[in-house]
């Protein structure tokens, strides 16, 4: 980067410096609002042990799946299994640990990290396995859980537009996990649609403002559908 210029025009540079055994927090939910082109640097670079912090972790050959297949994840945090047949394969036979979680706790564990917050209590999931071992407290008589927020050494996302000094807008559904996951890393990269110049952006559509965003890269997406669905003529 120079100065507040925070686009890169490589992949290799988008994620330079990710090493074995990182947290890394990907936005996006199913296939929709991934950075696919970010996941894809992940595997070419061949880091091993990962813990990922994610909604899901994609289909078997898309998205975070890709990362199943030689076994770079090591633990996953996710809030369902999905439609991977090899992440429900690799959990049962014990080689890959995996940490269910409610998405709205999922959501508010990455928007804690984001903003300090070491840990909050949600009523969600008291009485449930999810409490397992977790501090218990109650408040206008009603228990609550303690869970403790996440962060990363890098998160992931992926962005509608960005201009140069990294502020983002997201568009549509891909505002689901992308706007909290991209507060919650130490070093965050947005993979983008459009780049556009500083002042093009209206201030008040924006949604993460660059202050958060490290690194900025346009990507060429396939968008795929998870499952695609027709309605007969």
């Amino acid at each position: 980067m120079s100065g507040f210029d925070k686009v890169v025009t490589s992949y290799a540079d988008a994620m330079a410096g990710i090493k074995d055994g990182d947290t890394v927090i990907a936005g996006g939910f199913g296939l929709c609002g991934i950075p696919e082109g970010l996941i894809s640097e992940i595997k070419r670079l061949g880091v091993k042990d990962l813990t990922v912090v994610s909604n899901n972790c994609g289909v078997d050959d898309f998205g975070l799946g890709v990362l199943l297949e030689d076994k770079q994840i090591k633990k996953i945090m996710a809030s369902y299994v999905g439609e991977n047949a090899l992440f429900e394969k690799q959990m049962l036979d014990g080689e890959l640990e995996v940490e269910l979680t409610p998405q709205g706790t999922l959501a508010e564990k990455m928007r804690a990290g984001g903003a300090g917050i070491p840990a909050f209590y949600t009523a969600t999931g008291y009485g449930t396995p999810i409490a397992k071992g977790k501090e218990v407290k109650e408040f206008n008589g009603r228990p609550y859980i303690l869970e403790e927020s996440v962060t990363g050494e890098f998160a992931i996302v992926k962005a509608w537009k960005a201009d140069r000094y990294g502020n983002l807008v997201f568009r549509h559904t891909a505002m689901n996990f992308n706007p909290m996951a991209a507060t919650a890393g130490k070093i965050t990269v947005a993979e983008v649609e459009e780049i556009v110049e500083p002042g093009e952006l209206e201030p008040s559509q924006i949604h993460t403002p660059g202050i958060y965003v490290n690194r900025v890269i346009k990507g060429d997406f396939e968008k795929r559908i998870e499952r695609v669905t027709t309605r007969t003529a």
